[in-house]
């Protein structure tokens, strides 16, 4: 049994060796998961590195462009912009990873069971996902945000739920190739329960599309969240959420277009980040995607 136990780790250590081997080939992969740590690194020590407090506000500096006090300038209110985006970095991180969360659990847990179950369950599920589908994920977004208001919490839900049906296409999609396959018919014969199937089986062989799926969609989702943001949807005034920086800079472009480019660049960091870094898992979990 302790050979048998060994035997499975190495196997299992061989893999992730192999993958971390691909993985690092890629230079644009290793940026972009360059890029995620130090935004993730910025958001946690946001409070210690941060040279103001993103609320104080200087009269005699409205509007300043970059300086050796105000690295990246100050705002229409004199506020400093550096400290506004280090100390917004954790509330878009943490709208990015909530909504995700909720879109992955859902979209996984109906994709699953369609997928599975097959028949009448199954064209539900498909039915329902291509309603969903119907409407552009920032629309349904907003159609959410319509019903529940405005705010961070309300940009959760309404991001979470427009990623519920792309969920439950690649995890229906994948259900249905690895459902037919000769380990779970064997597992059937042997008398093994559907859900321990469904999990055990099924599910996790359907890690690699997932993990790879969850990474773009994040990027997908920091649009999304920024966008409602933008709209006077999301985050509200005071608050150094990067779309709400973006919408407060959008009247002073030519005056003092520092208040929207360095938000904007951030938005368009982690973006490129989780694009870079799924593009690489992407490779590195499943080479023939290549071909």
């Amino acid at each position: 049994m302790n050979e048998k136990n060994d035997a499975k780790d190495k196997g299992t250590g061989n893999q992730v060796a192999s993958i971390w081997r691909l993985f690092r080939r890629n230079k644009l992969a290793l940026l972009g998961m360059t890029l995620i740590l130090v935004i993730v690194l910025a958001a946690i020590f946001a409070p210690y590195i941060a040279p103001y407090d993103p609320s104080q506000q200087d009269f005699q500096m409205l509007r300043k462009p970059m300086s050796a006090k105000h690295w990246f300038g100050s705002d229409q209110m004199g506020r400093d912009i550096f400290s506004r985006i280090l100390l917004g970095a954790p509330i878009t991180l943490r709208i990015t990873v909530f909504a995700v969360t909720i879109g992955f659990f859902v979209g996984t847990l109906i994709g699953l069971i369609g997928g599975y179950y097959g028949g009448m369950v199954d064209m539900v599920v498909v039915y329902l996902t291509d309603i969903l589908l119907a409407f552009p994920g920032f629309l349904l977004a907003l159609a959410v945000i319509a019903a529940i208001g405005p705010g961070i919490t309300s940009v959760i839900i309404a991001s979470g739920f427009s990623s519920i049906p792309q969920f439950i296409r690649i995890i229906r999609g994948s259900v249905l190739v690895e459902k037919e396959k000769d380990y779970v018919l064997a597992a059937r014969a042997i008398g093994e329960s559907n859900t321990s199937i469904a999990i055990r089986y099924i599910f996790l062989n359907c890690i690699a599309p997932i993990i790879i799926f969850v990474t773009l969609r994040m990027a997908v989702v920091v649009l999304i969240a920024s966008g409602l943001s933008f709209l006077g949807l999301g985050a509200q005034p005071p608050s150094p959420e990067w779309g709400a920086m973006l919408s407060e800079g959008k009247g002073y472009l030519q005056t003092a277009p520092h208040i929207s480019i360095f938000p904007g660049l951030a938005i368009m960091i982690l973006t490129l980040g989780f694009n870079l870094l799924g593009d690489g898992l992407r490779d590195a979990l499943d080479p023939r995607m290549k071909i």
